[in-house]
């Protein structure tokens, strides 16, 4: 069995600069600012070797520990916005929508699948399912699973 990961939240200031260099590698690629992880290296002045052995376990607090990911399932009435108002709903409580997958309404109703992502807001679950059940259209909403 694999040992759990053990996290700590330490101040950068006081870490190798190798691990800084780290997040901004990641940083470049995922903006698209460099179109490798060699040539980003190459930017930061880091040498590719060094950037594989800690890519995977160098995060920044706001990656890795204040995410809370949750998955819903909501079945829809199949009336025009419906499931624009649930969209909606979700942004004005803070939340970034990861993923939505909705399938063809079947006897006047369609189940969605959403995947939202609350960012260290006071947002709990139990208040996001309340709004989005008492919105019009709404006929059920479940949560799968959060982290």
């Amino acid at each position: 069995m694999e040992p759990q990961p053990q996290f700590i939240v330490v101040d950068s200031a006081v870490l190798p600069e190798v691990f800084k260099k780290v997040l901004e590698v990641k940083k470049l690629v995922a903006e698209h600012s460099e179109k490798s992880f060699a040539s980003a290296c190459k930017k930061v002045d880091i040498s590719r070797s060094a950037f594989y052995k800690y890519r995977d376990y160098v995060f920044t607090y706001e990656d890795k520990l204040t995410q809370r990911i949750l998955n819903y399932v909501i079945v829809l009435c199949d009336k025009a916005g419906v499931l624009s108002s649930v969209l909606a709903t979700l942004h004005d409580l803070h939340s970034n929508i990861l993923t939505v997958n909705q399938n063809i309404p079947v006897d006047g109703v369609a189940t969605a699948s959403i995947s939202i992502q609350c960012n260290g807001d006071n947002t709990a679950p139990g208040t996001i399912t309340r709004a989005i059940s008492a919105l019009p259209g709404v006929v059920e909403v479940r949560l799968l699973s959060g982290e």
